[in-house]
Protein backbone atom coordinates (compact mmCIF):
# COMPACT_ATOMS: atom_id res chain seq x y z
CA UNK A 1 0.00 0.00 0.00
CA UNK A 2 3.09 2.50 0.94
CA UNK A 3 4.69 1.99 -2.27
CA UNK A 4 1.58 2.41 -4.46
CA UNK A 5 1.07 5.73 -2.61
CA UNK A 6 4.23 6.53 -3.01
CA UNK A 7 4.17 6.08 -6.92
CA UNK A 8 0.82 8.04 -6.71
CA UNK A 9 2.31 11.13 -4.87
CA UNK A 10 5.53 11.05 -7.72
CA UNK A 11 3.13 10.79 -10.67
CA UNK A 12 0.83 13.66 -9.20
CA UNK A 13 4.15 15.69 -8.40
CA UNK A 14 5.53 15.73 -12.23
CA UNK A 15 2.15 16.77 -12.94
CA UNK A 16 3.06 20.01 -11.04
CA UNK A 17 1.23 19.21 -8.43
CA UNK A 18 2.29 20.87 -4.75
CA UNK A 19 2.77 18.75 -1.55
CA UNK A 20 -0.47 20.49 -0.14
CA UNK A 21 -2.31 19.85 -3.34
CA UNK A 22 -1.26 15.96 -3.31
CA UNK A 23 -1.68 15.45 0.81
CA UNK A 24 -5.31 16.88 0.12
CA UNK A 25 -5.81 14.17 -2.77
CA UNK A 26 -4.00 10.95 -0.78
CA UNK A 27 -4.40 12.01 2.86
CA UNK A 28 -0.11 11.64 3.19
CA UNK A 29 1.73 13.78 5.20
CA UNK A 30 3.53 16.83 4.02
CA UNK A 31 6.81 14.92 6.36
CA UNK A 32 6.62 11.56 4.22
CA UNK A 33 5.90 13.90 1.12
CA UNK A 34 8.88 15.80 1.63
CA UNK A 35 10.87 12.76 2.24
CA UNK A 36 10.10 10.76 -0.85
CA UNK A 37 9.73 13.33 -3.45
CA UNK A 38 12.49 16.46 -1.68
CA UNK A 39 15.87 14.69 -2.78
CA UNK A 40 14.38 14.17 -6.16
CA UNK A 41 16.54 17.53 -9.03
CA UNK A 42 13.07 17.26 -10.98
CA UNK A 43 10.50 17.43 -7.69
CA UNK A 44 12.94 20.79 -6.66
CA UNK A 45 12.70 22.10 -10.30
CA UNK A 46 8.67 21.78 -10.08
CA UNK A 47 8.89 23.62 -6.15
CA UNK A 48 11.38 26.16 -7.49
CA UNK A 49 8.39 26.80 -10.54
CA UNK A 50 5.39 26.71 -8.02
CA UNK A 51 7.12 29.47 -5.92
CA UNK A 52 7.50 31.87 -8.60
CA UNK A 53 3.99 31.17 -9.78
CA UNK A 54 2.78 31.42 -6.09
CA UNK A 55 4.68 35.28 -5.86
CA UNK A 56 3.26 36.38 -9.63
CA UNK A 57 -0.28 34.94 -7.99
CA UNK A 58 0.34 37.08 -4.61
CA UNK A 59 1.94 40.48 -6.41
CA UNK A 60 -1.18 40.19 -8.47
CA UNK A 61 -3.90 39.81 -5.54
CA UNK A 62 -1.91 42.36 -3.90
CA UNK A 63 -1.99 44.99 -6.51
CA UNK A 64 -5.91 44.23 -6.58
CA UNK A 65 -6.43 44.27 -2.88
CA UNK A 66 -4.45 47.72 -3.18
CA UNK A 67 -7.18 48.79 -6.19
CA UNK A 68 -10.40 47.81 -3.93
CA UNK A 69 -8.69 50.09 -0.77
CA UNK A 70 -7.70 52.51 -2.85
CA UNK A 71 -10.94 53.08 -4.76
CA UNK A 72 -12.78 52.44 -1.25
CA UNK A 73 -11.02 55.18 0.47
CA UNK A 74 -11.46 57.76 -2.56
CA UNK A 75 -15.17 57.18 -2.09
CA UNK A 76 -14.79 57.70 1.48
CA UNK A 77 -12.75 60.91 1.42
CA UNK A 78 -15.76 62.35 -1.00
CA UNK A 79 -17.93 61.44 1.49
CA UNK A 80 -16.06 63.39 3.46
CA UNK A 81 -16.01 65.85 1.83
CA UNK A 82 -19.41 66.53 0.79
CA UNK A 83 -20.35 66.23 4.39
CA UNK A 84 -18.07 68.78 5.18
CA UNK A 85 -19.96 71.08 2.47
CA UNK A 86 -23.26 70.63 3.88
CA UNK A 87 -21.84 71.25 7.43
CA UNK A 88 -20.28 74.79 6.05
CA UNK A 89 -23.72 75.88 5.36
CA UNK A 90 -25.16 75.04 8.64
CA UNK A 91 -22.08 75.88 11.10
CA UNK A 92 -20.99 78.93 9.56
CA UNK A 93 -22.43 80.95 12.05
CA UNK A 94 -21.75 79.26 14.94
CA UNK A 95 -18.50 80.80 16.46
CA UNK A 96 -17.09 77.79 17.77
CA UNK A 97 -16.72 76.26 14.49
CA UNK A 98 -15.41 79.98 12.99
CA UNK A 99 -12.99 80.13 15.84
CA UNK A 100 -11.95 76.64 15.49
CA UNK A 101 -11.29 77.11 11.46
CA UNK A 102 -9.67 80.29 11.98
CA UNK A 103 -7.34 78.89 14.17
CA UNK A 104 -6.47 75.86 12.43
CA UNK A 105 -5.98 78.30 9.33
CA UNK A 106 -3.62 80.35 11.45
CA UNK A 107 -1.76 77.69 13.58
CA UNK A 108 -2.38 74.25 12.17
CA UNK A 109 -0.40 71.72 10.85
CA UNK A 110 -1.26 72.54 6.57
CA UNK A 111 1.24 69.29 5.77
CA UNK A 112 1.07 66.42 7.12
CA UNK A 113 -2.47 64.48 5.81
CA UNK A 114 -3.67 62.59 8.22
CA UNK A 115 -3.08 65.25 11.11
CA UNK A 116 -5.38 67.65 12.29
CA UNK A 117 -3.56 69.89 15.25
CA UNK A 118 -2.39 72.64 16.47
CA UNK A 119 0.65 74.29 17.91
CA UNK A 120 0.65 77.36 20.63
CA UNK A 121 2.14 78.81 23.27
CA UNK A 122 -1.62 80.77 24.58
CA UNK A 123 -3.72 77.86 26.55
CA UNK A 124 -6.87 80.12 25.61
CA UNK A 125 -6.07 79.32 22.17
CA UNK A 126 -5.39 75.74 22.98
CA UNK A 127 -8.58 75.75 24.82
CA UNK A 128 -10.79 76.73 22.34
CA UNK A 129 -9.36 73.91 19.83
CA UNK A 130 -9.50 71.40 22.17
CA UNK A 131 -13.25 72.47 22.99
CA UNK A 132 -13.63 72.86 18.70
CA UNK A 133 -12.91 69.16 18.36
CA UNK A 134 -14.82 67.59 20.92
CA UNK A 135 -18.10 69.60 20.58
CA UNK A 136 -18.22 70.57 16.81
CA UNK A 137 -16.40 67.83 15.38
CA UNK A 138 -17.50 65.27 17.72
CA UNK A 139 -14.02 63.82 18.55
CA UNK A 140 -14.65 61.68 21.94
CA UNK A 141 -11.84 63.18 24.26
CA UNK A 142 -9.73 60.18 25.00
CA UNK A 143 -8.75 60.36 21.18
CA UNK A 144 -7.69 63.79 21.37
CA UNK A 145 -3.77 63.92 21.89
CA UNK A 146 -1.37 66.58 23.30
CA UNK A 147 2.75 66.71 23.50
CA UNK A 148 5.00 69.84 25.35
CA UNK A 149 7.71 71.52 23.98
CA UNK A 150 10.05 72.88 27.19
CA UNK A 151 13.42 73.96 27.98
CA UNK A 152 15.63 72.02 30.14
CA UNK A 153 15.63 74.02 33.29
CA UNK A 154 11.52 74.11 32.57
CA UNK A 155 9.94 71.13 35.84
CA UNK A 156 7.80 69.11 33.63
CA UNK A 157 5.13 67.89 35.66
CA UNK A 158 5.02 71.80 36.65
CA UNK A 159 4.56 72.59 32.65
CA UNK A 160 2.21 69.51 32.28
CA UNK A 161 -0.23 70.30 34.97
CA UNK A 162 -0.73 74.45 33.84
CA UNK A 163 -1.65 72.75 30.35
CA UNK A 164 -4.05 69.86 31.95
CA UNK A 165 -5.76 72.57 34.32
CA UNK A 166 -6.10 75.63 31.72
CA UNK A 167 -6.38 73.94 28.23
CA UNK A 168 -9.17 71.23 29.84
CA UNK A 169 -7.01 68.41 28.89
CA UNK A 170 -6.27 65.24 31.18
CA UNK A 171 -3.21 63.76 31.69
CA UNK A 172 -3.78 60.75 29.29
CA UNK A 173 -4.26 63.20 26.39
CA UNK A 174 -0.49 63.58 26.71
CA UNK A 175 2.35 62.50 25.12
CA UNK A 176 5.72 62.40 25.90
CA UNK A 177 7.02 65.64 26.65
CA UNK A 178 10.15 66.71 24.23
CA UNK A 179 13.17 69.15 25.69
CA UNK A 180 14.34 71.22 23.01
CA UNK A 181 17.09 74.00 23.42
CA UNK A 182 16.36 77.27 22.65
CA UNK A 183 18.72 79.82 21.00
CA UNK A 184 18.44 82.54 23.85
CA UNK A 185 18.86 82.09 27.52
CA UNK A 186 16.41 84.77 28.43
CA UNK A 187 12.56 85.42 27.58
CA UNK A 188 11.85 81.66 27.46
CA UNK A 189 8.57 80.98 27.62
CA UNK A 190 6.98 79.75 30.94
CA UNK A 191 4.87 76.59 30.36
CA UNK A 192 6.80 75.95 26.90
CA UNK A 193 4.99 75.17 23.51
CA UNK A 194 1.64 72.60 23.50
CA UNK A 195 1.24 70.68 20.87
CA UNK A 196 -2.99 69.47 20.18
CA UNK A 197 -5.16 67.66 18.01
CA UNK A 198 -6.28 64.48 16.51
CA UNK A 199 -5.22 61.81 14.08
CA UNK A 200 -7.75 61.43 11.35
CA UNK A 201 -7.53 61.31 7.49
CA UNK A 202 -11.10 62.03 7.17
CA UNK A 203 -11.26 65.15 9.33
CA UNK A 204 -8.56 66.30 7.71
CA UNK A 205 -10.40 66.05 4.15
CA UNK A 206 -12.82 68.01 6.02
CA UNK A 207 -10.76 70.63 7.45
CA UNK A 208 -8.79 70.99 4.25
CA UNK A 209 -12.34 71.84 2.52
CA UNK A 210 -13.48 74.43 5.37
CA UNK A 211 -9.94 75.84 5.31
CA UNK A 212 -10.58 76.74 1.76
CA UNK A 213 -14.59 78.23 1.67
CA UNK A 214 -15.09 79.22 5.08
CA UNK A 215 -12.53 83.00 3.85
CA UNK A 216 -15.07 83.02 0.71
CA UNK A 217 -18.09 82.84 3.16
CA UNK A 218 -16.70 85.82 5.48
CA UNK A 219 -16.13 87.67 2.80
CA UNK A 220 -19.09 87.69 1.01
CA UNK A 221 -21.67 90.44 1.67
CA UNK A 222 -24.52 87.97 1.44
CA UNK A 223 -22.74 86.44 5.00
CA UNK A 224 -23.65 89.29 7.08
CA UNK A 225 -27.14 89.55 5.90
CA UNK A 226 -27.74 86.36 7.13
CA UNK A 227 -27.20 87.83 10.76
CA UNK A 228 -29.57 90.05 9.92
Amino acid sequence: MVRTDRENAIQLRKTGKSYSEIREKLRIPKSTLSDWLGPADWSLKIQKKLRECSKVSSKVRLQFLNKIRGERLNKVYKEAKNEAQKELSELKYHPLFIAGVVAYWGEGDKVSDYNVRITNTDPAMIRLFVDFLKNVCQVPPERIKAWLLIYPDLEERKCLQFWTEKAGLKEQNFNKTITINGRHKTNRLKYGICNVGVSSKYLKQKMLLWLELLPYELLNKKYYAGLV
